[in-house]
């Protein structure tokens, strides 16, 4: 991510550097009358070093909120996982289609083969993740009364839009 940061603000210097080169001394010299190549050249640093100074802030309140909602999705799951009881570890029993969408929304089908003897339903948690493996979002999804012996189904749903190329993965599942 530090890495992505780093592109963005030299991105926004580089803009900063571009209008100060097109907009010459008309465009930033202000109020201060003073128009010379060095004066034109120190605002436009200095416009430059605000402008990555604002994207970096940005960039920091960005990654804390993504921060807050990963807590928040993830304790939502862990809630709900608590809520079970007796339930078995089945991740490997569970398998995901390739993420697709339904209107604004990222889908991705959920299977859960039941090898158990008996009629068991399944609680999966879906992480969406960028192609970086960046999570994007969490989901929650039951697979209820699965008979013995055959694969149950359902559709795993993003809680928001999801831009760019997205992957899902099985975060963990639980047959109970």
């Amino acid at each position: 991510m530090a890495a992505h940061r780093t592109r963005r603000q030299k991105g926004v210097l580089m803009t900063a550097a571009c209008a100060a080169a097109i907009l010459g001394p008309a465009g930033l010299t202000g109020c201060s009358g003073d128009s010379s190549p060095s004066s034109v050249a120190s605002q436009a640093a200095s416009a430059a070093q605000s402008v990555g100074s604002e994207a970096t802030a940005a960039a920091s309140s960005l990654a804390s909120q993504a921060s807050k909602a990963y807590e928040s999705a993830t304790a939502e799951a862990n809630r709900l996982f608590d809520e079970i009881k007796g339930g078995i570890d089945v991740k490997n029993d569970v398998k995901l289609g390739t993420p697709g969408s339904d209107g604004d929304r990222t889908t991705v089908e959920v299977s859960a083969v039941n090898k158990a003897g008996s009629t068991k339903s399944f609680a999966v948690q879906v992480d969406f993740e960028d192609s970086g493996g960046n999570w994007l979002d969490t989901v929650f999804v039951t697979l209820s009364d699965v008979p013995a012996g055959k694969t149950g189904k359902a559709t795993a749903r993003s809680n928001r839009k999801l831009s760019g190329e997205v992957k899902a993965v099985v975060a963990r599942a639980v047959r109970y």
